[in-house]
Formats: C-alpha cells, sequence, structure tokens
C-alpha cells in the first residue's frame, strides 16, 4: 500500500490538469494516518494551507485540531485530512464544479487505499463535492449516511464555526455521534474524557 500511495502522492503533486494549478505555491495532498479509520474531508486549500503544502493548518485547522483532540483523536494516530481539491482556489472561493471534477479521482483514490470506515465531510462543498450537489449541510449535518459502503457524517467546515460560533454546539454534537460510531465500530476503548 505504501508504494501505491507514494505514487499518487507524486502523481498528485505534478498534476497540471486544471486552472488551479496555475496560481498554486504548493499542492496539499494530505496528511494524516494513511491506515486511519476515520478520514476528514475539507473543501480546498487557503492561504496558510498553500504556504505549507498541509491541510488545516490556519486558523480553521487549529480549530478543527481541538475539536479531533477533544474526541480522542490525533491526526498522527486515528485520522486523516484531505480536501475535494488539492490546489488553492483564488482568494478563497468555492472550487468551481470542473476543478473539482478533475480532483475527485485522487480523492477517491485516496480514500480506497486509506480505506477508513467513517468519513466526516467538513462544509456544503464537500458534501456537495462527494453525496449530492443539490444537498444542504445545515439540512443534512448530524445525520449518518452511506457512500460506497462506509459511514459518511457531514458537519458544519470549522471556517463556518468561527464566522458563527453558535454552530459550534451542533458540530460538537455532529463529534459526539462520531465518537460513539468509532467506540462500537473500530475500538471499544477508545478514550475521550469530553464524550
Amino acid at each position: 500500500m505504501t508504494q501505491e500511495f507514494d505514487f499518487l502522492k507524486n502523481e498528485v503533486l505534478s498534476c497540471n490538469k486544471c486552472i488551479l494549478s496555475k496560481g498554486r505555491t504548493r499542492v496539499v495532498f494530505g496528511e494524516g494516518n494513511t491506515e486511519a479509520k476515520i478520514m476528514c474531508i475539507g473543501e480546498g486549500p487557503g492561504r496558510d494551507e498553500d504556504i505549507q503544502g498541509k491541510p488545516f493548518v490556519g486558523r480553521s485547522g487549529q480549530l478543527l485540531d481541538k475539536i479531533l483532540a477533544a474526541c480522542g483523536f490525533t491526526r498522527a494516530e486515528h485520522v486523516f485530512i484531505a480536501n475535494i481539491v488539492k490546489c488553492r482556489p483564488p482568494n478563497n472561493r468555492a472550487p468551481l464544479p470542473e476543478e473539482r471534477a478533475m480532483c475527485m479521482p485522487y480523492l477517491y483514490k485516496q480514500i480506497e487505499l486509506i480505506n477508513p470506515t467513517i468519513l466526516i465531510l467538513l462544509g456544503a462543498t464537500a458534501l456537495n463535492g462527494l453525496i449530492d450537489p443539490n444537498l444542504k449541510i445545515s439540512q443534512v449535518r448530524g445525520k449518518w449516511m452511506e457512500w460506497n459502503n462506509r459511514l459518511v457524517m457531514p458537519t458544519f467546515h470549522p471556517a463556518a464555526l468561527l464566522r458563527n460560533p453558535k454552530l459550534k454546539y451542533d458540530a460538537w454534537e455532529d463529534f459526539k455521534l462520531v465518537v460513539a460510531k468509532y467506540r462500537e465500530l473500530v475500538n471499544p476503548n477508545h478514550f475521550s474524557q469530553h464524550c
């Protein structure tokens, strides 16, 4: 698996399939445990991610790390984090359908190789890109879905929580469901002092 994963990473790092490749500083392939049972999927890199080449390292990423830590999860052990697109859209706009279409095969391959039990979709772009372009995150968040024989939990993007702190309660309820399902399906002894 490692060799196949490295091959995929090298392919993504040299990708020039869409216009986003022209404006990027770095490709953001993804980060975490390549055998993780949880995979978080976001929208695309922002400014900080584009500079560092790592997903969720700005303010949103710091909040995501706090949420994961409260759940007893770490990037190194429990989670792999990726995005719908691997290059930063200009001015942090949402990726266009054609940009998503170019990048989605990479995400599908990541999911196949990592083989997570649970997918956490962070925000509308992840939900619309992976599941259904017509779904609204506010209507389906907190409800388990199934995609390709995997459990999917849609929730708000951490950036939305920063813009509207009232959403934090709902997002935390969603993550508590993830912890419960992780205990049920992966590790009944998983420890979290918060849930």
